[in-house]
Formats: C-alpha cells, structure tokens, sequence
C-alpha cells in the first residue's frame, strides 16, 4: 500500500456472515496462505543450556537396572535391518541462492505467498505487493469469495487447507486523494495452509514470492504493527 492510506486494523474477528456491510462500501476478502515448517526449528542456547542441565539432574536420581538387562537393551537394532539415520540438511540450494519463488527455502519457519501486480485499491492502479484476494460480489459466504481468491492463483485448491470460516484478521482502508476511483472499502484476511506439496504454478500475477513473516513485514512497512499482530509464528 501506498503511504497515502489510512488505515485501522483489528486483528480479531468473531464471525461474518451475509448482509454484514451496512452500506455501499466494497468488501475485500484476502487470503493469507502460508507453509508450516518443514523441519524442527533450533532450539534457542539459553532452553537448550536449561534442558542439559535439567537432564544432568535426573541423571542423579535415576533408577539402576541389572547389567543383564542393559545388555538385551543394547544388543536391540544391530541386525541387518538397522539402517543409520542422517538428518537432511537444514540449509537448501534455494537458501544459498535466496530464490524466493521456492518453497524449499526457510524449512524451519513459516512462509507466506505474497503476489505483485494490480489489485482493488493499489493507487492509479500500480502493480503493488499483496496477499491473494477478491473483491466479494455474490459469493454464498465471504470465505467462498477467500477460496476463489486462491484459486485463481494456484489453480486448485487440493493442496489447500482454510482454516475456520471466519476471517482471522480485518482492516478499513480509508479513501484518500490518491485513492479518487475507490470509496473507503474493508478488507478481511482468511488462513489457508499449504497441504502436501512443495511447488504451485502461481498464476495472474507479475511476480511472486514466499517470504517468512520478518521479510513480509519489510514488504508492508505501514502495516507492520497490524501483521505483526495478526501473523503468529
């Protein structure tokens, strides 16, 4: 968005349902899409120094068992079908290279899709950055508008998961001189997650990017305190 816009945000809703507009006044239902990590996160030095000691304690106290039984307990898993676990690494190809389009970046932290081109609102109807998102018209429920939000992106939606139907988020865009087309119009954020896939042909866009919630938050600096308290991760 442009500086130009005002904007108020709650970042909880209850529900929406048909007929919730008391006027004329555009509803935007956006689409906040996002990929669960992929692998643990690292633990933070300080849990992990309290986990250690934590552990060297209850070694203290622990219970003896005869040696006999702790050798039947080593003996287990030395046959031929013993296969040694490798962790997979945490840094990817697409990490060193930074590319942003890939879903293989940032295994241990949350990514979200982020599209550039025209989109309801964006100032004399410049590409700008922003969620996957509708204008609501006469789809049965605003989620419905949500989904066909997506769809239109990806394609299909079998490797989607929407969570709840009420919106997660919303925020009141506020008409201003650059904004002459466009009255004051609301737009509501809906949570879908990616499901068993790691690659989508992301379509009617310019370009795109799956980005962590640090990185989308560079994107929209004057909306940072809204997201930063509508995403959690």
């Amino acid at each position: 968005m442009q500086r130009s816009l005002r904007l108020s945000a709650q970042p909880l809703l209850k529900q929406v349902v048909r007929g919730f507009s008391s006027n004329s006044e555009k509803i935007v239902a956006s689409v906040l899409f996002e990929r669960l990590p992929v692998v643990i996160p690292k633990i933070d030095p300080v849990v992990y120094a309290f986990q250690e000691f934590s552990f060297r304690w209850q070694q203290q106290y622990r219970r003896m068992y005869p040696d006999e039984l702790l050798d039947k307990s080593n003996s287990r898993g030395k046959g031929d079908y013993h296969i040694d676990y490798v962790p997979a690494p945490r840094i990817t190809e697409a990490d060193k290279k930074n590319d942003k389009k890939s879903l293989q970046r940032a295994l241990d932290r949350r990514l979200y899709l982020l599209l550039y081109g025209s989109t309801y609102g964006s100032p004399t109807g410049n590409p700008v950055w922003h969620f996957p998102e509708k204008v609501y018209e006469s789809e049965e429920t605003l989620r419905k508008c949500a989904e066909s939000a997506l769809e239109s992106v990806v394609g299909d939606l079998s490797h989607t998961y929407f969570v709840g139907n009420a919106p997660m988020g919303h925020m009141v865009v506020q008409a201003t001189e650059n904004l002459a087309d466009f009255s004051s119009f609301k737009r509501f954020f809906f949570k879908s997650q990616v499901i068993a896939t790691n690659k989508f042909n992301i379509n009617k866009c310019e370009d795109f990017v799956w980005v962590t919630k640090d990185e989308v938050l560079e994107y929209f600096p004057e909306q940072a305190e809204f997201l930063n308290k509508m995403i959690i991760s």
